[in-house]
């Protein structure tokens, strides 16, 4: 079976949850003999291609910068239809959900659909924001759409009402594990050298803005005399703060202990393992990563109690419910109370992380085209 995944996202996307999760599949589909893999970005951006073994990339050629414009995504795109014309696959598995010309050819099409936040939470987008139109258009030229979720398949459903059932599968991502990027270094010198300071903190890990709830965690943390003088607020990624947020962070009678940081996976594994807690305030996810590397770095998670994050967290994480400022608060304050819990947590994050691997999604994944083509 060959099968050809387009350069949407490879062109876009320097480094990020889609492109880890296509690079992922595509290097375990290429260590089978029974499946011709190959990802066909002419140009592209991303970080996870330089890592891929030979044979599985078609063509490509690096780009300098991490932002590129619309005419080299154009150009990247284009490319990439043409050597799908030229060397045919039997499934070309689309990426992302831009607008560009469907080649008429024997592939079948497949897409996949991460989530259904901008139909669901469009007051979290810009109205001139096309997202929600391309993947209209996309889902509607699709053989078979695979969600990442049931969560995500079932809004899918509500939400396109002229899609079938039978046209939509799902398939659990899997994660990298961190441990083995983990530097040796003791907790409380990482605290030190992270924080200025040996003092235990709460993590949070990725964008802030939006639907990502990070200024209910704030407020809900802010909240808490014990939290503030027990714990800092640490957060990993996401750039750094913003005006609108350094004001709302000046607020909070705890402004001094809320902190950001950025860096490598290596970095991120750290802020995982020496954490006191991490937590996962989203009011919606299609899937959500990072809960499972906080498991795999044997870090306690609390998490929302909606949309796919129990499906994917099972019995792992203490759950609150996000739009509730005491119900984050006073389960916060649950946990870290309480050693008995947090090392509860622990233990059935090392049980519930052993269901996610990119081997299995790939799997489940090349059973989804078999099926297709057997249609």
């Amino acid at each position: 079976m060959r099968v050809n995944f387009d350069s949407q996202i490879f062109c876009s996307q320097a480094v990020g949850g889609i492109s880890r999760y296509f690079a992922s599949i595509a290097k375990e589909m290429h260590a089978r003999a029974d499946v011709q893999a190959q990802i066909l970005a002419p140009l592209h951006c991303n970080e996870y291609l330089k890592a891929l073994p030979d044979g599985l990339l078609c063509g490509t050629t690096t780009l300098a910068t991490h932002a590129p414009n619309p005419l080299f995504r154009a150009a990247s795109l284009l490319g990439a239809g043409l050597i799908q014309r030229c060397t045919p696959s039997d499934i070309l598995h689309r990426t992302y959900y831009y607008p560009y010309c469907h080649l008429p050819g024997p592939a079948k099409n497949v897409l996949t659909v991460y989530d259904m936040i901008h139909e669901k939470y469009p007051q979290h987008f810009s109205q001139r924001d096309p997202i929600a139109r391309w993947k209209k258009r996309a889902v509607a030229h699709a053989d078979k759409i695979i969600c990442i979720s049931e969560n995500t398949r079932k809004d899918l459903l509500e939400h396109y009402d002229n899609v079938h059932p039978e046209r939509v599968a799902v398939t659990h991502l899997g994660f990298d594990a961190l441990d083995q990027l983990l530097p040796n270094e003791t907790t409380q010198s990482f605290r030190t050298r992270a924080l200025g300071a040996d003092a235990p903190y709460i993590l949070f890990v990725g964008h802030r803005a939006g639907y990502k709830n990070f200024s209910a965690l704030l407020k809900a943390y802010s909240a808490s005399p014990w939290l503030t003088r027990n714990f800092d607020l640490m957060c990993f990624g996401g750039g750094a703060f913003s005006e609108a947020e350094q004001a709302l962070i000046a607020s909070t009678p705890a402004a001094h202990r809320v902190r950001q940081m950025g860096g490598s996976d290596a970095v991120l594994a750290s802020c995982y393992r020496h954490a006191a807690l991490f937590v996962y305030p989203s009011l919606y996810e299609g899937f959500g990563i990072p809960p499972l590397e906080a498991m795999s770095m044997d870090c306690p998670v609390a998490c929302s109690n909606t949309s796919s994050i129990p499906e994917v967290v099972g019995n792992a994480a203490a759950f609150f419910d996000p739009s509730d400022i005491d119900s984050i608060r006073q389960t916060l304050e649950g946990v870290l109370n309480s050693d008995a819990t947090s090392t509860q947590l622990i233990e059935r994050g090392k049980v519930r992380r052993k269901q996610y691997s990119w081997h299995r999604c790939a799997e489940e994944t090349v059973g989804i085209y078999r099926a297709t083509l057997a249609q």
